[in-house]
């Protein structure tokens, strides 16, 4: 019978097979997803698209004008790097998908320039 790897244990793999993301972004991962979750109210399937949309509101409200520069220092510089963070960790069974669940459900969702510099913008009289 084979040993059950640890959560940590699981996450150094997955950091190791894919360095390009850092340890930061996955956590940050599984916090959008609980904010996802609790700001829609009800439990259930939560798309690759609500995901996505929960990940740049809770950026937005604990990074503020800081949020694509801190998302981009994680690795993450667009939707798609969210369903690869995503489905790097079903792979390490760190989450759970459905089969209806594609990488593709996480691309240009949104443009990381747009969502996180446009609506900051000051104006200046």
């Amino acid at each position: 019978m084979a040993e059950e790897r640890s959560e940590e244990e699981k996450l150094a793999t997955l950091l190791k097979r894919e360095p390009r993301y850092k340890r930061e972004a996955y956590n940050f991962v599984r916090e959008a997803l609980d904010y996802t979750v609790r700001k829609r109210g009800k439990r259930g399937h939560v798309t690759g698209r609500d995901l996505a949309m929960g990940l740049r509101d809770l950026a937005r409200e604990r990074f503020g004008l800081m949020a694509k520069t801190v998302l981009n220092q994680w690795g993450l510089t667009e939707t798609a790097d969210i369903g690869a963070l995503v489905f790097n960790m079903v792979e390490e069974e760190l989450m759970i998908k459905q089969d209806s669940d594609r990488r593709e459900d996480f691309a240009n969702v949104y443009d990381f320039e747009e969502a996180f510099n446009h609506e900051f913008e000051i104006e200046l009289d």
